[in-house]
């Protein structure tokens, strides 16, 4: 992977608390922030700038309820491929049940999580995967997220 690499012991106890706070409202407010870490707010945006600029900090997401899109099937899929795996992750990155997915080692060759519409757009997403190169797919079903 690119970009800077980042020794767990260079972030500060306030680092770390701002990164936990970001983690569960990534849309809280600079001043609401810094009261949480005991900082102006200015301070608290300071902070998160310089985390940024550094790649601690990458993104900023949407944590979307993928259930209330109709997709109340979740599943943890792991694919052996038959092609070059960049044509397939092009390919798959398109369909919007993949929530997320890795290019792993060991025996499978990707491992994602995805949310479908029931077991029928399960189905479909496999016969996609098929089509575009997946020799071999195990498909886990969700019952309950713990975190």
């Amino acid at each position: 992977m690119g970009g800077m690499t980042v020794e767990s012991t260079s972030l500060d106890r306030v680092d770390r608390q701002i990164i936990g706070i970001l983690r569960d409202d990534a849309r809280i407010p600079w001043a609401a922030l810094g009261d949480r870490v005991h900082l102006s707010a200015n301070a608290a945006a300071d902070r998160v700038r310089r985390l940024r600029q550094r790649g601690v900090i990458r993104r900023f997401t949407v944590d979307v309820d993928q259930a209330a899109l109709g997709r109340d099937l979740e599943a943890v899929i792991d694919v052996v491929i038959d092609v070059d795996p960049t044509r397939f992750i092009e390919l798959a990155l398109h369909r919007d049940e993949i929530t997320w997915m890795s290019y792993i080692t060991g025996r499978v060759d990707f491992r994602m999580n995805v949310s479908c519409a029931g077991t029928k757009g399960l189905d479909d997403l496999l016969v996609f995967f098929k089509q575009i190169g997946a020799r071999e797919t195990n498909t886990t079903v969700v019952l309950r997220r713990v975190r």
